[in-house]
């Protein structure tokens, strides 16, 4: 079933550049996004039915990045914090400090972050199957999730 995320390859890479403006806008920054992207995996639910079938991002891995987000931050604020837009995203420098301080990154805030990550991750999801359902492709990777 992995290899129908290979035939998208290109889609995925479009949809990337799309989606850059939410994660900006998101409490992530485009190193956090990455390596959040790199512990989702997207499945496809009800693969065998056309009319409920989508693409959904299986985020089970998540929890266990969090410790390497806030080694994410820590090193962004050692080298000087981040760039204005990544500062505006909801982490900024302050909760970077924290981090780095071993201030902030436990409890709830990992199960705050975790369900951001989650959300972010499913918005992408759905922006993919958009753009393959718009480029009249996802039929096409519905069936290959299949074989």
């Amino acid at each position: 079933m992995a290899d129908w995320t290979d035939s998208i390859v290109g889609d995925r890479m479009t949809v990337d550049r799309e989606f850059t403006d939410r994660v900006t806008n998101s409490r992530f920054t485009s190193q956090e996004w990455g390596l959040i992207m790199t512990a989702t995996e997207l499945d496809i639910e009800n693969a065998d039915d056309p009319e409920r079938a989508r693409i959904v991002a299986d985020t089970e891995k998540l929890p266990e990045i969090m410790p390497e987000l806030d080694n994410v931050r820590s090193q962004m604020a050692q080298m000087g914090g981040q760039s204005g837009e990544d500062a505006s995203s909801g982490g900024g420098i302050v909760d970077s400090l924290r981090g780095a301080l071993g201030l902030g990154g436990s409890g709830g805030t990992d199960k705050e972050r975790v369900a951001a990550a989650e959300r972010l991750t499913q918005e992408y999801a759905d922006e993919l199957q958009r753009h393959l359902e718009s480029k009249n492709k996802w039929e096409q990777v519905r069936i290959a999730y299949q074989e």
